[in-house]
């Protein structure tokens, strides 16, 4: 079993915890829809929610079959999820809840941090996952410390430079403790990021020079709404536009030139947790002559989340068995938008992802 801990029970989680149960009553030698079947030994049943923290009166003390479904998530049902004998604890705000969604969340502002270390040690948590809201800047350096302390390893889903800190603080103290870190930034199975490094990839790769591109997503869930305050964008932005430019010869030249836009652009509520991105890349291509391709994509925005998370928790159980800590650079730069190194593109990526496994299972 691996025993994992949530910080954020919010959509993302609720698909999360419904997907593990998903495939459990599927059998566990059902893969369909996953990225990778197996993970050294290990396969999606063989993950356990043991912990969940999150600052909402409406799910604190709650069963986390029960508080997967209350307001303002609104992942549908897929399945019936059993009892699991873990409560919801309240954890500390900080800078996760912003102004204008107060209401929306009902926080209770009694969580503390040390309440945080203290479950992550009583129930034996081996991963704590950062699933806070975009903008949380204070709250996830307050939980990656507190995996620290606790001795669990540290999976950084959202866009808060933890495992690519640039100052090297996190990813040394990680190290020391011997403890896995992997982050920054979630990618999807099949998601925005994805596509967009793949065109700009497609370009460099047959010798189109891109000068100018955009990447809007709208959706109706509470990370859009959150992300209607242009302050807590500000990591977000930065992750999802290195994530693209690295994939170009001249990494700087669209930002220099202002010519690349990529980042939430609005919150329509009938969305719900369905994601739409806009991308748009115009190159130059031989003699000069001017290539365009525009291009949209829809996503569940939950199921694509987890079905990477499903992956990197048993990739960081692997390496918590093998005793390798610190940044896991070959499986972050597979598996989120800003990790401590870059590949060029998402094939050498991969590569690096084998590499990894492979590197990990001769220890």
């Amino acid at each position: 079993m691996i025993r994992v801990a949530i910080a954020g029970l919010g959509n993302c989680a609720s698909m999360l915890i419904q997907g593990i149960e998903y495939y459990r009553q599927k059998g566990e030698n059902y893969y369909e829809g996953l990225i990778t079947p197996v993970i050294g030994n290990y396969k999606i049943t063989d993950i356990e929610i043991v912990a969940a923290f999150d600052v909402s009166k409406n799910k604190i003390g709650k069963d986390i079959s029960e508080a997967i479904f209350e307001k303002p998530n609104i992942t549908p049902k897929i399945v019936d999820v059993p009892k699991k004998g873990v409560k919801v604890v309240a954890g500390p705000v900080f800078d996760g809840v912003a102004q204008h969604m107060i209401n929306v969340f009902n926080p209770t502002f009694d969580g503390k941090i040390e309440n945080v270390v203290q479950e992550l040690k009583d129930s034996k948590a081996e991963i704590l996952i950062n699933l806070l809201p975009v903008g949380s800047e204070v709250a996830s350096r307050a939980y990656a410390r507190a995996s620290l302390e606790a001795g669990t390893a540290f999976i950084n889903a959202i866009p808060v430079f933890i495992a690519s800190d640039p100052t090297g603080e996190f990813p040394r103290l990680f190290k020391e403790r011997n403890l896995p870190l992997a982050g920054d930034d979630i990618k999807g199975q099949i998601g925005a990021t994805i596509l967009h490094r793949t065109l700009t990839s497609l370009f460099r790769l047959r010798g189109v020079k891109v000068e100018e591109t955009y990447q809007l997503n709208v959706g109706g869930n509470t990370d859009f709404l959150n992300m209607k305050t242009e302050e807590r964008l500000y990591s977000k932005r930065i992750s999802k536009t290195k994530a693209v430019t690295s994939t170009l010869d001249d990494e700087d030249y669209l930002e220099k030139e202002g010519k690349i836009r990529i980042g939430p652009s609005d919150f329509i509520p009938f969305l719900g947790n369905t994601k739409v991105a806009y991308i748009y890349v115009k190159g130059s291509g031989f003699a000069g002559m001017p290539i365009k391709i525009e291009a949209s994509l829809e996503v569940d925005d939950k199921s694509n989340c987890a079905a990477v998370l499903v992956d990197v928790i048993r990739g960081v159980k692997l390496a918590l068995d093998k005793g390798i800590g610190g940044p896991l650079v070959e499986l972050s730069a597979f598996y989120f938008k800003h990790p401590p190194v870059q590949a060029k593109d998402d094939e050498e990526a991969y590569n690096w992802f084998k590499k990894f496994l492979s590197k990990v299972s001769n220890l």
